[in-house]
């Protein structure tokens, strides 16, 4: 998420859930298939497999909520299944479910280790209206939470229906905006799903009256935290820009300090500031290939690179060595940069948008206190809504996520009358300020992780993971084969786990 609007999410349990039921799930992921200029007509049936998985299409109804003829045209929502380690529908074996996000396939794909992963409508090439139509308010008007929500709902229902696996107990997953749709399906389809993993999910920022700073404090805090020198250098780095921009010579000078190839000078703080951003919150302890290839610990190679002797007092060569870590650790991008190049390039921004610009909005900003980036005072509301209703023509609902979700009053909501969701937060990530942080009752559980970054519970496991890290998929293990014990309890279902 660019610091204003866009949550990044990052996948998979698979491969430390497979080894550890006694009962084998089967994985599904879903998401829309492309659709050029049209909704496409059925095309029922296997299309291709890689790894384990098949490429399936569900035919999707377009509109669940109402009967206006455009509801009932239906679109092919494309999902990946891997039934290879399935103990099956005669065991009651559970079905896991990964709930979405919000880029294309292929950039989670690469971080699961096992498996594909999925986006909700309208993200990557996955149009139900083809291309372009996240841009039109009267196609994109179908992508909505709720809409989001109920396509889980009947997919999985007609999956299970399909696989004669009714008896068979649902859990979903989901890592920051997916963590936020497990969230909700739990709590909106409990019949569906008897439980949610929500990782990294910033459901408590979604009210409109959420505290704008702390996003940027956990990212001022991590950088500070590790180099006291690193974190004056960047917060006194804007003001040096600045002045650089100003003058032809200073321009210059930084531009070649920067070794700006294309872009200019004149971009140059959204593209550091998007690298900050998004290094703090992938800021996993070991190396990565999500948004850019990473080393381990990259807000600590950052911070190396400005605090390098090297570079002298020259502000800006600081800043290109740390540069080097985001946009070019592995030297592919060679020794110039192209700041018009967004730190986000690889997420579908139109589709969040457009969610941003009517129900998810999420505040984000800067004081001008103790933070390293410039000082803000928060988004507007009546700007967002001018700025929205002039791209789409449409006015932002603020205010109804929190009504039909709840946000500072969800937690009294939830220990009434939810259940078996798991909440985890990695203090590292800017995301958790808006996270549920403590436990709310026995089976409403927050795991936080002091050292922790965005969803890294969901990374595929390595051997060089650290203990921490092992011993919390291992809790979260623990409490999910809880919930299916109880569940075959429940049905006099007989189980090995």
């Amino acid at each position: 998420m660019k610091s204003s609007s866009f949550l990044l999410p990052l996948l998979s349990l698979l491969s430390l859930l497979c080894p550890s039921l006694g009962t084998k799930p089967i994985f599904l992921r879903r998401f829309p298939s492309q659709a050029h200029g049209s909704l496409r007509p059925s095309a029922d049936g296997h299309v291709s497999s890689s790894r384990g998985w098949e490429t399936k299409y569900y035919t999707q109804t377009l509109d669940h909520f109402n009967y206006h003829p455009i509801s009932y045209v239906t679109f092919q929502q494309k999902y990946l299944i891997n039934a290879e380690h399935w103990g099956g529908a005669a065991a009651s074996a559970p079905i896991f479910v990964y709930t979405g996000n919000e880029g294309p396939i292929e950039i989670f794909a690469k971080n699961t280790g096992l498996m594909f992963d999925i986006a909700p409508k309208y993200y990557g090439t996955s149009i139900p209206f083809g291309s372009g139509a996240e841009e039109n308010a009267t196609t994109a008007g179908y992508l909505s939470t709720s809409l989001v929500l109920a396509d889980f709902a009947t997919l999985i229902v007609d999956l299970k229906r399909n696989l004669t696996a009714q008896k068979s107990p649902v859990v979903v997953f989901g890592g920051s905006y997916g963590g936020m749709l497990a969230a909700w399906f739990r709590l909106k389809y409990p019949e569906v799903a008897i439980g949610a993993l929500a990782s990294s999910a910033p459901i408590l920022q979604i009210d409109p009256n959420f505290n704008p700073f702390v996003f940027t404090s956990i990212i001022t805090n991590n950088f500070k935290s590790t180099s006291e020198n690193c974190y004056r250098v960047i917060k006194n780095s804007w003001d040096e820009i600045d002045r650089a921009v100003a003058s032809n010579t200073g321009k210059e000078k930084m531009e070649k300090s920067l070794k700006l190839c294309t872009g200019g000078a004149e971009s140059a703080k959204d593209w550091i500031d998007g690298a900050l951003t998004l290094v703090s919150m992938t800021d996993y302890p070991t190396p990565s290939n999500f948004l850019q290839p990473l080393p381990a610990y990259p807000v600590k190679q950052m911070c190396n690179a400005i605090d390098n002797p090297t570079t002298g007092n020259d502000t800006f060569a600081k800043l290109y060595g740390a540069m080097n870590i985001y946009y070019n650790y592995t030297g592919a991008a060679g020794e110039c940069f192209n700041t018009s190049v967004s730190a986000t390039e690889r997420i579908d921004s139109d589709a969040w948008s457009w969610q941003t610009c009517t129900e998810i909005f999420l505040p984000t900003g800067a004081n001008n206190n103790e933070s390293m980036f410039q000082p803000s005072t928060g988004t507007n509301l009546e700007w967002m809504t001018e700025l929205c209703y002039y791209y789409y023509y449409v006015k932002p609902r603020f205010f109804w996520l929190t009504t039909e979700f709840g946000a500072s009053s969800i937690k009294t909501a939830l220990k009434k009358f939810g259940s078996n969701i798991i909440f985890y937060n990695g203090l590292k990530d800017p995301w958790s300020g808006g996270g549920v942080l403590k436990s709310i009752s026995k089976t409403l559980v927050a795991i936080v992780a002091p050292k922790g970054a965005h969803h890294v519970d969901l990374r595929a496991s390595t051997r060089d993971d650290p203990k921490w890290l092992q011993d919390l998929r291992t809790s979260e293990v623990q409490i999910i084969k809880k919930w299916i014990r109880q569940y075959y309890r429940d049905n006099s279902i007989s189980s090995s786990i």
